[in-house]
């Protein structure tokens, strides 16, 4: 068995010159930063939770991460099946339930790829490679919660 390692930095550059003297008092803006990147990423905390709306989330992040890696498994199972794939799309949502405590957790995730391939007779494949790219990826076998499918592919207009 294979392991891998992975490390980020999270700075918090959110201190308004009070600290956290209270819940207002100051900001939730961080960055998230990776050896050998060039960009951090700006971060912060959902808007409802007094976060910066112009920043990602964590939350945002999650799902995102969850998308990446189903598509990206997608594609390696689709180029060893002989499968054509020329564009993909995905408009993931994610189900946040929130308790009364101010805890939370995820419920559900719904990916939405929409893919086009070079030849009608790849469609069905396509749609069945969904399937075994969510057990494949990484990180949805990390989750405890559903991660569900409503693929659409479609030939190119231009079939090679």
């Amino acid at each position: 068995m294979k392991t891998h390692n992975y490390q980020s930095t999270i700075t918090w550059t959110g201190n308004l010159g009070n600290g956290t003297a209270n819940y207002k008092s100051y900001n939730r803006n961080h960055t998230i930063t990776i050896l050998d990147k060039d960009n951090p990423i700006l971060a912060s905390s959902d808007p409802a939770f007094l976060g910066d709306k112009t920043r990602y989330n964590p939350e945002e992040l999650l799902l995102s991460s969850i998308a990446s890696c189903h598509m990206l498994w997608f594609l390696h199972l689709c180029a060893v099946n002989n499968i054509i794939v020329t564009k993909y799309t995905d408009q993931a949502k994610g189900i946040m339930q929130e308790n009364q405590d101010g805890s939370g957790q995820f419920t559900s995730v719904t990916l939405h790829p929409k893919v086009v391939v070079t030849h009608a007779s790849m469609i069905q494949k396509a749609n069945q490679l969904h399937h075994e790219a969510n057990k494949m990826c990484f990180i949805a076998r990390s989750c405890n919660f559903p991660i569900l499918h409503n693929a659409f592919a479609e030939a190119s207009p231009y079939e090679v």
